[in-house]
């Protein structure tokens, strides 16, 4: 992927070095439980991980970072904040862009205490991407998705949850998943948020090469393996050695390939509509 050239957003926040801060609360006792439901992490890894880490949000440098890793998030960062900007202009609508937070270890968030041990997350409280660079590593060696494409899917993913938020599609979601007659109905509606996230990162990913033609051989593949890696019967199976279909909030692999890959086709966001869709 050649992003070397992209310009940056500058809306990255950089609390890497900043260092946590002690005890837990409850915040941190859900993403906990939200660590093990999606990646398959123990709650005693990340709990034993929480109890160093609470108090306010800490404030770190915002901008573009310095080194290679950090100006990647920062270039795919503007990358979606120019492909969210025109589709949102096509709809009469004005897109506010996220910022990513970047953080070691653990850091407060607007949803509680957030940490690596969950993997990278979007906050509607505070309308940030929360991201520990440790996760591409994680993502690299334990998952087999290797790659710069295979990150930027990450991030585009997480940006999608604050495309949701700003078109009122999170909201009405919840809605519908409290007033769910069981867990699996509610679990059911988590999915199809989650894919639509997916396919909005195929649509990013479809119109940004257009726009900059950075995409080289292989690269596709890799967010497709990245999309396969993360699905909910692939994780369960890893973590637990077998899969409940009720209990996924994310979509299965096969799911999550095929909207990604759906949005990528199509380049465009009305083909993401996973609510009106029979099949997933």
């Amino acid at each position: 992927m050649r992003w070397q050239d992209g310009q940056g957003s500058g809306h990255v926040e950089d609390r890497r070095g900043l260092g946590p801060v002690g005890g837990i609360g409850i915040g941190g006792i859900i993403l906990a439980i939200i660590g093990y439901a999606v990646f398959g992490i123990e709650p005693e890894k990340t709990m034993s991980v929480l109890n160093e880490v609470t108090g306010e949000p800490q404030q770190g440098q915002v901008g573009t970072p310095n080194d290679e890793q950090g100006r990647f998030v920062d270039t795919i960062l503007a990358s979606t904040e120019q492909v969210w900007s025109a589709e949102f202009r096509k709809a009469g609508m004005e897109y506010r862009p996220t910022t990513t937070v970047l953080y070691t270890g653990g850091t407060m968030t607007g949803c509680g205490v957030g940490q690596a041990a969950v993997g990278p997350f979007y906050c509607p409280q505070d309308q940030k991407v929360y991201l520990d660079l440790s996760f591409f590593q994680q993502l690299d060696q334990e998952f087999g998705a290797p790659g710069d494409f295979a990150r930027a899917y990450v991030i585009a993913h997480e940006v999608g949850h604050h495309v949701q938020l700003l078109t009122g599609v999170s909201a009405e979601v919840e809605q519908r998943m409290q007033a769910a007659g069981s867990e699996a109905e509610a679990n059911s509606w988590s999915v199809r948020l989650e894919l639509q996230a997916d396919c909005y990162a195929g649509v990013w990913a479809r119109q940004s090469n257009e726009a900059r033609n950075w995409l080289e051989a292989g690269d596709l593949e890799e967010g497709l393996r990245a999309a396969a890696a993360v699905g909910d019967d692939t994780l369960q199976s890893r973590a637990q050695g077998q899969v409940a279909p009720d209990s996924f909030t994310h979509g299965s692999s096969e799911q999550r390939v095929r909207w990604f890959t759906r949005g990528y086709e199509s380049g465009d966001s009305d083909a993401c509509d996973t609510f009106s869709s029979a099949r997933l």
